[in-house]
C-alpha cells in the first residue's frame, strides 16, 4: 500500500493514467476525473470521472471491466486507499476507503500543515518590491488600492516563504506614522529609520543619466533630475514584450532615482550560490541571476513600467527577470467621497468595538485583553475584504458593518470566530481532565478511527485537511518564467479556503457535541473527534499565519 502524505494532485494523476487511453490534452485542466467537495454528492464517491468524458475516451462511454478493477486496485505514492470504483449514471464513482485515511492522516498531521515538499515556483529568491510603499507618504495618503496591493505584497511574500523561497522585501519604511499603522494591520515589512539608499548610489545613478539625457539640465522643469526617452530604449531591446506603448518620455525624479537605488542595493545583496543552469541563462539575458517582483497598484502600473525600463537603461547588470503583479482597482460602495487607508481601517476598528459591546457588554469589552482581541478583527476582517478577491480583478468594498459580524460566513471575523471556538473546546477538554470527568489524551496510535462516521467528519477531513498543502502551494505560485512583464498570483486561495473550512468546522460543531458525557464507553468517539479537531485547528493556525494574523482564544 502506498505510505506518505496523499494529495489531491497526485491522485488525481494517478487516476487518469488509470484510465486507458490515456485523457486528451483537450481536456479541461488535463483531468477526466475530478474530487467532489460538496455534500450532497461525498454521501456516495469522492472523485468522479463524469459520463460526457468517459463517452469522449470510450466511444459508449462504457468503461471495461479490467480498467474499473484497475482503478480500484490502484496504489501509487499519495493516493490514499480505495473501497470500490462503480460505474454510475453520472460516471465512475470512486470512493475511498475512509476509516483507513482518517487513520492515516490524523496520525501524521505534520504532513498536512505545511506546503508540498516541490516548491511550485521555481525560484530560489525573489526580490518583492511593494512599489506602494516607496517614498515618504503615511497612512492618511495611501489609497485602497495601495493598501489592497500592500496587503497582497505581505501576504504573497510569507507563503513563499513556506514554500522555501528567500524573499527581499523592498523598500523599507521610512515613515513612523506609515510603520506603525503597518504593525496595527499586522502587516511584517522591514522599515528603516532612515533614507535605505545611500546618497552616493543617488549621485551615481544621476552621473550615468548624463548620457541619456533629451534635453540639457538646466532646461528641466523643478524637482526633475533627468529627462529620458524609454520609447527609443525600448525598441532597441529584444525580447521585452508587454510594455504600454503609450512609454515614451520620462520625468526622472529623485524619488524615483531613490527606489531604483534601493532595489539595486537588493539586487547586489542577491545570493549568488544559485544553480549553474539558472545563472547561465540569467547571463545569457544579459541580466543577474536574480527575479524580481514588483507588486503594484493600477494607479501606479504605468509609473512602474517606467521605472522599470529606467533601471535597465542605467544599468547594464539589471535583472532580466522582471515582472509586475497589478492590483486593481478598489471600488466603494455607496460613498461619495474617496477614503484613505486610515479612515477605512478606523471605520472598521470602530464598527468591530460596537458589535463586541452590542454582545459582550461595555464593560467587559473594556478589558486591556479586549483591545488586542478588537485589533486582531479589525486585521482580519480588513485582510479578508482586501484578499478574497483575485488581486487582478476589480473589487467592491461596502462600508456597512456586516464585513465585522462573526455571523458573516464570509468575514474574517467569522474565521477567527471559529479559530477561537476550538481554543474553548480544548480548554474545556483540559478542564474536564483536570476536574477528573475526562481521562488524559492517550497516545495516536491507541485511537479508533473507525467511530468517526459523521458526514461531517469526513468533509472535514477531505475538504479541509488533505488539500490543504497545496492551497499553500497554489497561493505561492508565480510563473516568472513566462512571456511578457505581467504575472499573477492566486493570492486569494487562502482566504477562501478558510472562509470555507470555517463553514464546514460551524456547520459540524453546532450538529454535534465534542464533549460528550463522561462515560467510559463514549471515550473513544469524543478522542478521535478531538484528534480531528487537533488538525483542523492547526490547518487554522498555519493558514492564520500567513496573514500574520494570530488565532484568538477567545472572542
Amino acid at each position: 500500500m502506498a505510505t506518505g502524505r496523499f494529495g489531491v494532485g497526485e491522485t488525481l494523476g494517478a487516476l487518469n493514467a488509470a484510465l486507458r487511453p490515456p485523457p486528451p490534452s483537450a481536456s479541461p485542466g488535463g483531468s477526466v476525473w475530478f474530487k467532489e467537495s460538496s455534500a450532497r454528492n461525498l454521501r456516495s464517491r469522492d472523485f468522479l470521472a463524469p459520463r460526457g468524458a468517459l463517452q469522449a475516451l470510450f466511444g459508449d462511454g462504457q468503461v471495461p471491466k479490467d480498467i474499473i478493477d484497475g482503478v480500484a486496485a490502484l496504489e501509487a505514492p499519495g493516493v490514499p486507499p480505495i473501497q470500490k470504483c462503480t460505474q454510475t449514471q453520472a460516471g465512475l464513482a470512486l470512493q475511498l476507503e475512509r476509516p483507513s485515511v482518517f487513520d492515516r492522516v490524523l496520525s501524521s498531521l505534520q504532513g498536512y500543515v505545511a506546503p508540498q515538499p516541490t516548491s511550485s515556483t521555481s525560484e530560489h529568491s525573489i526580490i518583492l518590491e511593494c512599489v506602494s510603499l516607496h517614498g515618504p507618504k503615511g497612512p492618511d495618503s495611501l489609497s485602497l488600492s495601495q493598501l489592497r496591493a500592500i496587503l497582497v505584497a505581505d501576504h504573497l511574500a510569507e507563503t513563499l516563504r513556506k514554500q522555501g523561497v528567500t524573499v527581499y522585501q523592498v523598500p523599507a519604511v521610512k515613515d513612523p506614522g506609515l510603520r506603525s499603522f503597518l504593525q496595527q494591520l499586522k502587516v511584517n515589512w522591514p522599515s528603516a529609520s532612515k533614507t535605505s539608499s545611500s546618497p552616493e548610489s543617488t549621485e551615481a545613478l544621476k552621473e550615468i543619466l548624463k548620457d541619456h539625457a533629451v534635453v540639457p539640465i538646466e532646461e528641466l522643469p523643478s524637482g526633475v533630475v533627468c529627462k529620458v526617452s524609454l520609447k527609443e530604449f525600448l525598441e532597441q531591446q529584444p525580447g521585452l514584450e508587454g510594455f504600454d506603448p503609450n512609454l515614451d518620455i520620462c520625468l526622472v525624479t529623485e524619488d524615483q532615482l531613490g527606489a531604483l537605488a534601493e532595489l539595486q542595493d537588493a539586487a547586489q545583496h542577491y545570493p549568488r550560490n544559485l544553480p549553474s543552469s539558472h545563472s547561465q541563462a540569467e547571463s545569457s539575458a544579459g541580466g543577474t541571476a536574480c527575479s524580481v517582483v514588483h507588486v503594484v497598484s493600477c494607479e501606479e502600473a504605468f509609473q512602474q513600467q517606467k521605472l522599470d525600463l529606467l533601471w535597465r537603461l542605467l544599468d547594464a547588470n539589471a535583472p532580466s527577470q522582471q515582472k509586475h503583479l497589478v492590483c486593481g482597482p478598489v471600488k466603494v460602495v455607496g460613498s461619495p467621497t474617496p477614503l484613505s487607508a486610515s479612515q477605512y481601517y478606523r471605520l472598521r476598528q470602530s464598527q468591530m468595538r460596537e458589535a463586541s459591546v452590542l454582545k459582550y457588554g461595555v464593560d467587559f469589552v473594556q478589558d486591556e485583553a479586549w483591545s488586542e482581541i478588537i485589533g486582531a478583527l479589525t486585521s482580519a476582517a480588513v485582510k479578508f475584504e482586501m484578499l478574497s478577491t483575485a488581486h487582478r480583478s476589480q473589487m467592491s468594498l461596502d462600508l456597512e458593518d456586516t464585513s465585522v459580524s462573526t455571523k458573516g460566513t464570509k468575514s474574517g471575523a467569522f474565521v477567527m470566530y471559529n479559530c477561537a471556538r476550538l481554543a474553548t473546546l480544548f480548554d474545556g477538554y483540559q478542564r474536564g481532565v483536570e476536574q477528573g470527568l475526562y481521562p488524559a489524551f492517550p497516545d495516536v496510535s491507541e485511537l479508533d478511527f473507525s467511530l468517526l462516521r459523521e458526514e461531517g467528519e469526513w468533509l472535514l477531513l477531505f475538504n479541509g485537511i488533505i488539500p490543504f498543502p497545496e492551497v499553500l502551494s497554489q497561493s505561492a505560485q508565480l510563473q516568472v518564467s513566462r512571456p511578457g512583464i505581467r504575472i499573477i498570483a492566486n493570492t486569494e486561495a487562502v482566504c477562501k479556503f478558510l472562509v470555507h473550512l470555517s463553514m464546514d468546522f460551524s456547520s459540524y460543531y453546532n450538529r454535534v457535541h465534542i464533549l460528550g458525557e463522561p462515560r467510559p464507553h463514549l471515550f473513544g468517539q469524543m478522542f478521535a473527534r478531538l484528534q480531528l479537531m487537533r488538525a483542523v485547528q492547526e490547518v487554522f493556525h498555519s493558514a492564520l499565519a500567513t496573514l500574520h494574523l494570530p488565532p484568538l482564544n477567545q472572542i
